[in-house]
């Protein structure tokens, strides 16, 4: 169950920063549009990354031992970088959601866009595949800690693009999202120091 927590709670938290995917998602939800097709094509996309990552890391480890070591401080050091980042925009704020007023598009170039949100972006490669395959070789378990992340994704995903609705007036104010990137900021520091640490 270590394995498990630990992968569930790096994986949500990584997922917990805005980014395009997570926006693309929760605009979705805001427009009630193509929300199920959505959610369950970004879980299972993140789903295949998280498996690439943790099987590739735990066999090329045992390949040159010093390489995984050499990306869990990359690792940290890129969670240090993110969390600034986020602080950086919690002081900054500004930054609102609203769902835009267009024509509903069909179910094949929503999917589309999903998969793009996904498949072409590095940031997402980096978290899924770089840093939750390079943090899961810490653990005996790599199966159960890919299943802890695998579900993040499945739990955050869907209960964003259906919670979307319940979000919208709070997202709507600047300081929601100010709390909300302080939080992540927080969360990757911690998260960085206790890699570092261990």
């Amino acid at each position: 169950m270590q394995a498990f927590t630990a992968g569930f709670i790096l994986s949500f938290s990584l997922i917990l920063a805005i980014g395009a995917q997570n926006a693309f998602v929760l605009r979705q939800g805001l427009r009630r549009e193509h929300v199920f097709a959505i959610c369950l094509v970004s879980s299972l996309s993140d789903a295949v990354l998280i498996a690439i990552g943790v099987s590739s890391f735990d066999v090329v480890s045992r390949l040159i031992p010093w390489l995984a070591p050499a990306f869990l401080y990359a690792g940290a050091a890129f969670l240090v970088w993110y969390g600034w980042q986020n602080f950086r925009a919690a002081i900054k704020g500004g930054q609102t959601l609203a769902a835009p007023q267009t024509a509903a598009n069909s179910l094949k170039k929503t999917l589309l866009a999903a998969l793009a949100m996904v498949w072409l972006n590095p940031h997402a490669w980096l978290d899924t595949v770089v840093l939750i395959g390079s943090v899961s070789t810490r653990y005996d378990d790599g199966v159960m800690f890919a299943a802890g992340a695998t579900l993040a994704s499945f739990s955050f995903f869907f209960a964003l693009g259906y919670g979307a609705r319940l979000l919208a007036p709070l997202f709507a104010r600047p300081v929601a999202w100010r709390v909300l990137d302080g939080v992540v900021g927080l969360t990757m520091w911690i998260i960085a120091a206790s890699l570092v640490l261990e």
